[in-house]
């Protein structure tokens, strides 16, 4: 895991033949196939989209050490997305930086779904810090902590899952009751690394020096999570707000759709300027749950040598 990691931090994701591209193209040719505007079709997509890739993954856990390392190395890369995330969120910046709105509003889109046309810098500068909160969560900490749990076998399950979400989790006519259990099984995936997110958020501003934010990311996550309709996003996007000491959430536009996700925190106004140290937090935030992950397997080793 820490070798995938290093990967991820110094070359960014897989520049061709992404695994998670194959699995996405798997998927679209499976839903082409099975979709039907109920619960039980979307139930059964879900097995056969996921079951070739994790239990590939199986079998490869059972080869030899090195073997298995060289394996969960490769997966925790290609699962990664932090370094990816990092140079999308600083390529809006710089766009915005040089007064360069309508090429910020198009670079964007790799960040986020949600309808930015008519935004303006503010806006746009709050969709990159939410983004980096909840991609941090989904495409690192949720990475790392089930990898520490089962190595391999849990990463595939965790990003394909995932992917499944991003592509048929949305609440459209079309896919609200086909895409039902994609979207809950990656509720239910993400849980446990959200709230190691906010945890490792909170010790990252003890190590960045600031330890007065922790209560501003406790109050956050205490008092404003629950007013954003997801119970993962909410969660680390409020720690974020918190550690930043600015104000997430608002009113944002999907597919037509109008969804008001609260107020998180209660600090100032994103700015253009908030990016990089957004960055900068996810990034310490993305180390600590590595620590933090690496620990608890190495303890949980020892534990089962004694």
């Amino acid at each position: 895991m820490a070798l995938g990691y290093l990967a991820d931090r110094r070359w960014g994701d897989p520049a061709r033949h992404h695994p998670v591209a194959w699995f996405g193209g798997w998927a679209a040719a499976c839903e082409r196939r099975l979709w039907a505007p109920r619960r039980s079709r979307g139930i059964a997509y879900l097995v056969v989209t996921l079951a070739p890739p994790v239990a590939g993954a199986l079998v490869l856990d059972r080869r030899r050490p090195l073997m298995r390392t060289l394996i969960t190395a490769l997966a925790t890369w290609a699962a990664l997305g932090g370094r990816s995330l990092e140079r999308e969120a600083m390529a809006v910046h710089d766009l915005l930086a040089a007064d360069d709105l309508n090429g910020a509003r198009h670079r964007i889109r790799s960040l986020v779904g949600r309808d930015t046309s008519q935004a303006g810098p503010d806006e746009l500068a709050r969709a990159v810090v939410e983004s980096l909160a909840e991609n941090q969560s989904d495409a690192v900490a949720a990475t790392l902590v089930w990898g520490a749990a089962f190595g391999a076998p849990g990463i595939v399950l965790h990003r394909c899952a995932n992917t499944l979400d991003a592509m048929i989790g949305h609440r459209t006519e079309r896919l609200e009751q086909f895409g039902w259990a994609a979207a809950r099984l990656d509720d239910v995936l993400n849980a446990v690394p959200a709230r190691v997110s906010v945890l490792a958020t909170t010790i990252s501003c003890v190590v960045a020096g600031e330890p007065s934010r922790v209560r501003d990311v406790v109050r956050a996550v205490r008092h404003d999570a629950p007013a954003h309709p997801s119970p993962n996003a909410g969660p680390v996007e409020a720690a974020a707000a918190g550690a930043l000491g600015v104000r997430l959430g608002g009113t944002n536009v999907y597919a037509g759709r109008t969804e008001h996700r609260g107020e998180l925190g209660d600090g100032r106004a994103v700015d253009v300027t908030d990016i990089p140290r957004a960055v900068r937090l996810t990034r310490r935030v993305g180390r600590t749950v590595l620590v933090l992950a690496l620990g608890a397997r190495l303890l949980a080793g020892r534990r089962t040598m004694n």
